[in-house]
């Protein structure tokens, strides 16, 4: 196919004539003459800037590529050069294993697991107050390997290896300019915490939970709980009152870390309100502005009154598998899973960040996260572990001023959730900054699509997106990319060093695209929950003994790179957030005039975020306007569950599918919709003068 692109295109996509005229003879003679891969790395480097209209960066790459093979995926956007390849901490551990290429340094972390786990120990120089004399241990089976035994460590200490002087975390406040802490003075405050922690009658092994934004107050109470021997109990601050109960009730938390407001937006969002309506213990809360102020129950404290001025604290010295974070991550019942850290899980976050992420000292780091997720504790270690510098932004990042502050910061590498990033495209609210510093974006929490990530990488001068997909029991990801391949947008490179995966179909046999299984064991993986049994969530029912069931739907392309397609169970990632379609339907259910609702996700046809659909069946003779029982159901995930998670349709039916035991058949109704969603008179709901109207469900009953 002749590939030529007319003056007029390129005027349409928004450029200046003047300017279309100059850099249309050369696009014209790359595309006549030199093949698609060489063509586009031209004119992505030296054509293409990222004050262009997207719409030209678009055209240019679709045309590009006109002639590409769809089996391998969409085509990469990004090639490594020599010298890229050479610089990168995987590059490094080639050379000192003597490896040929990373498809065999892959192949040998997955074969040697306990050799490859030492390595990385000793990259990253973790830090032991006594050594382990067995790297690893299967004396209890695959699922419950003992890592690092005989050994003694508090993994905060590993944290701060660091020059004294080099930045820790640089963070800008609402309305202010940039700040920083360095290591010493981060490990100062965590000190603090710890000994505060202490002469407040805490001990090794309480629960202390913290819900708060990530600031820089609330990095130092989370290395400071941990080097005090307690544990973390991670909870998001975006969470209602009711949710943050639940989980302050399984972890058992003694006591917990909040803020009096959050300022977003110039908004101040009541959050130890929130606290209080949970029923929480002793809150200590941290005051976000002297104009501000709360009444504190009896048994609560500011942080200025609980803050000692002892800044000098020996961590506590605790077994590997001691735990050190309870995090939450939804399964496919009502209540969130409770997966506890332990003192090794850092260790995989530290490792993916160091090889899949290419993190390197005095590095800047930047994801808008939250403690209450894993990537906020995720964010620490790789950062930290790695001498790396934390970039905190304490408002929004949906508008100009997170942009300008990855400019000002001169972030690295830079983590998103892809509807974060539909939100930049669709507002162009990051024209014209300057995001050179930016060696790499990762993308995580959700599916993403082509043409977003494509957007994303030209706000950068084309800098590689790593797609990483894990969860909260990885501690990090299974399936990413690297810094040594070709990106393509939306497409994984490699499962993560130092495990591996297989795939199968619905009938359990081998396939390119169905469900992924890990093949543990894996430092990170985890090998217990809090409230249900590990082994039938993770283990039973699975192909083969030796697969770890996740729960994501995957394809692997010709070209042995991967391909996400969403979850096969009833779980969802809402921006970026797991939650159970049971947790989301318990909400609902209370709700007036609905009988029951089934929650499930799906996938938008062109990929990207999935889109949370809400099926109802409402109580006999309702007769009530769907926009307004629509309003009524987001109402209650507002106040029961979380604000952030958005309804995209509502269907209201008569019955819902379920099988002949009585179990609500969900992937029934994520097949309907798809086929559907675009038929009228095919669909569920039909709307006519603002009455509902309900079609038959029964016969989809089995």
């Amino acid at each position: 196919m002749a590939k030529h692109i007319s003056l007029d295109q390129i005027v349409k996509c928004g450029v200046n004539q003047t300017i279309a005229t100059a850099i249309l003879p050369q696009i014209n003679q790359w595309l006549i003459s030199l093949p698609a891969v060489e063509c586009w790395q031209n004119i992505s480097q030296t054509i293409l800037k990222p004050q262009h209209p997207f719409a030209l960066h678009q055209l240019l790459y679709e045309t590009v590529f006109c002639d590409w093979n769809t089996s391998q995926g969409n085509p990469p956007a990004w090639f490594p050069s020599k010298e890229e390849i050479a610089a990168t901490n995987i590059a490094a551990l080639i050379m000192k294993l003597k490896i040929a290429s990373y498809s065999e340094l892959h192949n040998w972390s997955s074969k040697n697991r306990a050799e490859f786990w030492e390595v990385m120990i000793e990259r990253l120089n973790i830090c032991f107050r006594e050594k382990y004399t067995q790297i690893v241990d299967f004396s209890q089976g695959i699922e419950s390997p003992q890592w690092l035994v005989g050994a003694r460590l508090n993994i905060v200490e590993s944290c701060f290896q660091a020059p004294r002087d080099d930045t820790a975390i640089i963070f800008q406040k609402e309305g202010d300019s940039l700040s920083t802490l360095t290591y010493e003075e981060l490990e100062t405050l965590t000190n603090r915490v710890a000994n505060s922690l202490r002469d407040n009658g805490f001990v090794p092994g309480d629960a202390i939970a913290i819900a708060m934004p990530m600031t820089a107050e609330s990095v130092a109470i989370y290395l400071g709980i941990i080097k005090a021997g307690c544990v973390v109990v991670s909870i998001a601050d975006s969470l209602a009152a009711e949710a943050i109960a639940t989980r302050l009730h399984l972890s058992k938390a003694k006591a917990i870390f909040t803020q009096d407001y959050i300022l977003r937006a110039g908004k101040q969002l009541p959050l130890y309100s929130k606290i209080i309506e949970a029923d929480a213990p002793q809150a200590i809360a941290v005051k976000t502005n002297s104009s501000l102020s709360v009444k504190l129950r009896q048994q609560d404290l500011f942080w200025t009154d609980f803050l000692t001025y002892k800044d000098q604290f020996t961590a506590f010295s605790a077994h590997p598998h001691a735990h050190t974070n309870i995090l939450f991550s939804s399964g496919t019942t009502g209540e969130p899973k409770a997966i506890p850290w332990n003192q090794t899980t850092p260790i995989k976050c530290a490792v993916d960040g160091h090889l899949h992420h290419d993190i390197h000292p005095r590095d800047v780091v930047a994801w808008p996260t939250n403690l209450g997720w894993m990537m906020g504790p995720w964010l620490i270690y790789a950062s930290l572990i790695n001498q790396a510098t934390i970039a905190l932004y304490y408002d929004v990042p949906t508008k100009r001023g997170f942009g300008q502050f990855v400019q000002d910061a001169r972030v690295n590498m830079l983590g998103v959730v892809p509807s974060l990033v539909n939100s930049w495209k669709v507002t162009d609210c990051m024209q014209g900054l300057d995001w050179s510093a930016i060696k790499a974006f990762s993308s995580t929490g959700e599916c993403s699509t082509p043409q977003d990530m494509l957007f994303l990488m030209s706000l950068a001068g084309y800098k590689p997106i790593i797609e990483y997909c894990g969860g909260t029991e990885i501690g990090g990801g299974y399936l990413t990319g690297t810094l040594v391949q070709p990106c393509t947008p939306s497409i994984f490179t490699t499962p993560a060093l130092g495990l591996d995966l297989a795939i199968f179909d619905e009938n359990g046999q081998p396939a390119d695209k169905g469900e992924v299984f890990i093949i543990p064991p894996s430092i990170g993986l985890s090998t217990e929950l809090l409230n249900q049994d590990h082994h039938q969530v993770y283990f039973a029912n699975t192909p083969s003994i030796s697969l770890r069931r996740h729960g994501d739907r995957i394809e692997r392309l010709s070209n042995s790179y991967y391909r996400g397609h969403g979850r096969v169970d009833d779980t969802m990632n809402l921006g970026g957030i797991k939650v159970s379609s049971v947790e989301i339907e318990q909400v609902l259910n209370a709700v007036e005039g609905v009988s029951e609702t089934a929650a499930i996700a799906v996938e938008p046809a062109q990929g990207g975020p999935s889109q949370l659909v809400i099926y109802a069946v409402v109580t006999p003779n309702l007769n009530t306007d769907k926009e307004i029982l629509l309003i009524s159901l987001q109402q209650a995930i507002k106040q029961h569950l979380n604000p952030l998670f958005k309804i995209h349709d509502l269907e209201i039916v008569e019955a819902l599918p379920r099988t002949a035991s009585n179990k609500l058949m969900r992937r029934v109704l994520r097949d309907r919709y798809r086929t559907n969603s675009d038929e009228v008179n095919a669909s569920p709901v039909v709307l006519r003068q603002g009455t509902v109207h309900q079609k038959n469900f029964n016969k989809m009953y089995v």
